[in-house]
């Protein structure tokens, strides 16, 4: 049976936790606090943004009519089934060929033969449902905005903050989670190195009962970068949580 590393004792996002294991390393601590790394990454324009953002006067709001004040349902449900599309996403794209349903998309790229897979084709796959996470994770936040900027002069002006985090730090959050493909190409050839070496021992054990199935290496890849993307979308959704639940409090 194909084995992958495991590290334990540090604690962090599971996108972090399984690219640690993944790659048999230890995760490096955090080398300054959060509000540190924050003014680092914020050049004085974003700053300057941020503060005016923070210190503006929210505009007026004029009163609501009672259905478009319940709560922020509506955009519950919209929140719920976005995210259930991409994980869905996720889950059919990483799947084998076989077992994909529906008529094929432009990103799901045909499979190779075992013996000739490249990692290619699986870093395009990563980075098309990247892009995917990315603009439908987009829309949703400026839905969400519109709605509460409807709502009370606070909500207002946390959507306005809301709006410059963004365009602040997306340029530095692509740059980042960019890198996850990258990552997972060592691991994608250790795996088939690894069933490449079982696969000889036995042939060269006679009479032996197989204990590694040609390919099979690929199906574990498969569902480990299943985990990466859905760990990923967990750490994106993150705004999209803040904001709904700001919407369904106001």
């Amino acid at each position: 049976m194909l084995q992958v590393p495991r590290r334990t004792g540090f604690s962090g996002p599971t996108l972090v936790r399984l690219l640690a294991r993944l790659a048999d390393a230890d995760a490096p601590p955090p080398a300054s606090s959060l509000s540190s790394q924050l003014s680092q990454w914020l050049g004085w324009a974003d700053a300057i943004a941020l503060s005016s953002a923070l210190k503006a006067q929210a505009p007026a709001i004029a009163a609501m009519p009672a259905a478009a004040s319940a709560g922020g349902a509506t955009e519950a449900q919209e929140c719920a089934r976005v995210r259930a599309r991409l994980a869905g996403a996720i889950a059919e794209d990483t799947a084998p060929a076989g077992r994909r349903r529906g008529p094929a998309r432009p990103s799901a790229l045909p499979d190779p033969v075992d013996a000739q897979v490249d990692y290619a084709v699986h870093r395009q796959r990563y980075l098309t449902l990247q892009q995917t996470m990315e603009t439908a994770i987009g829309s949703l936040r400026a839905r969400l905005r519109a709605a509460l900027s409807a709502r009370t002069p606070a909500m207002a002006k946390l959507a306005m903050v809301d709006a410059v985090m963004e365009r602040a730090l997306g340029a530095r959050e692509q740059n980042l989670l960019g890198a996850v493909p990258n990552l997972l190409e060592p691991h994608f050839q250790r795996l088939r190195q690894a069933e490449a070496a079982a696969l000889a021992d036995q042939a060269q054990a006679a009479g032996q009962a197989a204990a590694a199935r040609p390919g099979a290496w690929l199906g574990v890849f498969r569902k480990d970068m299943q985990s990466v993307l859905l760990a990923e979308l967990e750490i994106r959704w993150q705004p999209v949580e803040g904001l709904l639940a700001a919407l369904q409090d106001s």
